[in-house]
């Protein structure tokens, strides 16, 4: 049985020191420290009019995001799982997995709610991934809780009123280590949509026939027609702050005899706006009806959110924690200097986890050039970028003028005048960042570019007629769609999905195959920066030439590995005997890989013992591994001591494995054995499949069962 002295001492150790225990009386005790929280000051406060307090009982919500631990290690396998020949290429990892190594705590939720409960807030909801805590209250509630003080602002740039804190958010010391920042103390920044019109064409000029080009056209020139893919059993998820009707994309469709399934929506926060939607429907529907020209078979989920700092965070986690999709298609967004680096941060962290399950994001890059703020607070005179296009965990995307041939191919690109790229000023240059043209220490965008200036724009119904749209809003969804296409390519491969796509992309890009996979746009510019050979600031590596960059991609060749049947011999688990003395890449529940002698490993030093405790008790442990197609058996072994204080031939205490949500084969304190018994599972009916192998061990509050395994290994023939 497991000592519980320790686990006790750590119960007192984390026990408040309050004024009483410390000799001092309430009366005597200093304000407890604060911190400040940076970057919580909507830079607009410092361009506006301050006219007055916000009546102390107006209502407020926050969203107090929570950091992510373990953060130089998740750093570490982000790089490692994009990696060809990594040990944990393309091991991706479910939500659960990753709330488990990187996220919060239980521990540091509680903490949160209990601070903000004391507050007199009302706690309303915690993130899937426990990455935000939301709360409302009144304005003298939150600006105790977050001192505060909330006025009352006009912005003479975009005459619009809104409140804000007129200084940074503080908490208190103790709460340092695990709030990140908070968002929706102002209502200032909105998500602007990346739809441009030719200026030839008035606003709302519907057409009853369509003008601009068409799915063949663009498919045609960027060969997504030459994949012999189309999506199908992809999901892509449709990030927006508006709403659709059915019925348009279901003309979009029969116009261009395009067939798929129905796209659904997702309310995120109780947002509804597919029953009336706004002025941002045109963006909605020219999303969805370019990823179903792209990619026409893939099942499309349209997340739609309120319109806030706090919308867009609450989007960003519930599709990372809902883990439907694999592909993202984002076309909203504001210029950095006009959106708090708390509320980036915070949106960038969910980033950080869709990358390590594998979710590939693409972000139009906006449609302002490299003076992203031209229509907003900071002016046209600031060089600025788009965000979430400069979060260096997602793919930004540029704009082109594209020129097709009578026979829909590729005739030549340049780039679009006002298309978004330039310098961040938030986030460093990532790793992967380099090759020709590539410089600086701080994130550049974009990195890809397709089709953009409306002079070149795509055919688009929406609302009741026909329109002609352009703007990186086009591209970014048609960049999703060829990952919706290489998606399904890779999966019949045995190979991974693309995950996050800029490492893997810029890989191709730096390597021999540039001049075959990419078109280098070369002509055209924005503002400050001119197209040129190679890497640049307004289209990036270029636009893709599909079939050969999906070639590229899956290591040169488009059919699945060992053809015919063949199969290379290999065994697929990492760290089988846990001799590293980590976990990883095994996901696993605290203290579960151990050292000590009270049970002996297998072999070597360390195994992983579940349970054991003698009390009610879950202990965990996983690990995701692909299995590839063409092998004719794919066998898990591993070696089980099950030791027990229970007598008789009840099942008290079990231990369970899974593949994803099928279960494989049960054990309990009635196989307990002496020593080690070397259990063999079949798994060649996975083949093709990326699963996760999991063992759940539960125990009850009596006797105490250990289940301990060691020496793992999946071994493929």
């Amino acid at each position: 049985m497991r000592p519980r002295s320790l686990a006790l001492a750590a119960a007192i150790a984390v026990l408040p020191l309050t004024a009483v225990s410390l000799g001092v009386s309430t009366a005597q005790a200093a304000p407890a420290p604060r911190v400040a929280l940076t970057n919580t000051v909507n830079p607009a406060v410092a361009h506006s009019e301050k006219k007055g307090d916000v009546p102390a009982e107006q209502q407020i919500s926050v969203a107090v995001s929570l950091k992510l631990r373990n953060a130089a290690e998740l750093d570490r396998f982000l790089g490692a799982v994009t990696t060809p020949g990594s040990p944990e290429y393309g091991k991706f990892l479910t939500p659960e997995q990753f709330t488990e190594r990187f996220g919060p705590t239980q521990q540091d939720v509680a903490q949160v709610k209990a601070y903000l409960a004391a507050q007199g807030l009302t706690v309303t909801e915690v993130s899937a991934n426990r990455q935000v805590v939301s709360a409302h209250g009144t304005t003298a509630q939150v600006s105790q809780a977050f001192g505060t003080h909330e006025s009352a602002y006009v912005d003479p740039q975009l005459q619009r009123t809104f409140f804000a804190n007129d200084a940074a958010a503080s908490i208190p010391a103790e709460l340092a280590s695990v709030i990140q920042g908070v968002s929706g103390l102002d209502n200032h920044a909105v998500r602007k949509n990346r739809i441009a019109k030719p200026s030839a064409i008035t606003p709302n000029a519907a057409t009853a026939s369509p003008s601009g080009m068409s799915p063949a056209q663009y498919t045609g020139a960027y060969n997504l027609n030459k994949t012999g893919a189309d999506g199908t059993g992809v999901t892509v998820a449709l990030w927006e702050f508006d709403g659709y009707q059915s019925s348009n994309l279901t003309t979009y469709d029969s116009q261009f005899g395009l067939t798929g399934p129905a796209v659904s929506t997702v309310s995120v926060d109780g947002a509804s706006y597919d029953s009336a939607p706004g002025q941002g429907q045109g963006e909605v529907e020219l999303d969805s009806e370019i990823v179903r020209g792209a990619a026409p078979k893939a099942t499309q989920l349209v997340y739609e959110a309120p319109n806030s700092d706090q919308g867009e965070i609450d989007m960003a986690n519930k599709i990372v924690a809902d883990n439907k999709a694999s592909v993202i298609s984002i076309s909203w967004g504001s210029c950095e200097p006009d959106t708090t680096a708390a509320s980036m941060t915070a949106v960038d962290n969910a980033f950080k986890q869709a990358a390590a399950q594998g979710i590939s994001i693409f972000s139009a890059s906006g449609d302002d050039g490299s003076r992203d703020c031209t229509r907003s607070t900071s002016g046209s005179t600031v060089k600025a970028v788009d965000f979430p296009a400069s979060s260096p965990h997602q793919t930004g995307v540029g704009g082109t003028n594209l020129k097709v041939t009578s026979g829909n191919g590729y005739s030549s690109e340049s780039a679009w005048s006002t298309a978004g790229g330039g310098v961040s000023t938030v986030f460093s240059k990532p790793s992967w960042q380099t090759g020709t043209g590539v410089s600086g220490t701080m994130r550049t965008v974009p990195d890809v570019a397709s089709n953009a200036d409306p002079a070149s724009g795509f055919s688009i119904y929406t609302a009741g007629g026909w329109q002609v749209y352009g703007g990186t809003s086009a591209a970014a969804p048609l960049w999703s769609g060829y990952a919706a296409q290489f998606n399904q390519k890779a999966k019949a491969a045995g190979q991974p999905v693309l995950g996050e796509a800029s490492p893997r992309l810029y890989s191709v890009a730096n390597s021999t195959s540039y001049g075959s996979t990419f078109h280098d746009v070369t002509s055209g510019s924005n503002q400050d920066f001119p197209a040129k050979t190679g890497y640049d600031q307004v289209t990036g590596w270029g636009s893709p030439v599909a079939d050969a960059l999906t070639t590229a991609l899956l290591g040169g060749s488009t059919t699945p590995p060992n053809p015919g049947g063949g199969c290379t011999a290999t065994q697929l688990i990492n760290n089988g005997g846990f001799e590293t003395g980590t976990a990883s890449p095994w996901t696993a529940s605290s203290g579960v890989v151990d050292n000590s002698s009270s049970q002996a490993a297998h072999s070597g030093s360390w195994k992983a013992w579940l349970n054991g405790y003698g009390s009610a008790h879950t202990d965990t442990l996983s690990q995701t591994v692909t299995v590839p197609t063409g092998c004719a058996s794919a066998t898990l072994t591993f070696w089980l001591h099950i030791d027990t204080a229970e007598t008789g031939s009840t099942a008290y205490d079990k231990l369970t494995l899974q593949a994803n949500s099928t279960t494989l084969k049960t054990w309990s304190n009635v196989n307990a054995a002496a020593g080690y018994v070397q259990q063999t599972v079949d798994l060649t009916s996975f083949a093709g499949q990326t699963v996760t192998l999991k063992f759940t061990g539960t125990e009850d509050s009596s006797q105490q069962t250990s289940f301990v395994i060691d020496d793992v290994a999946l071994n493929v023939k």
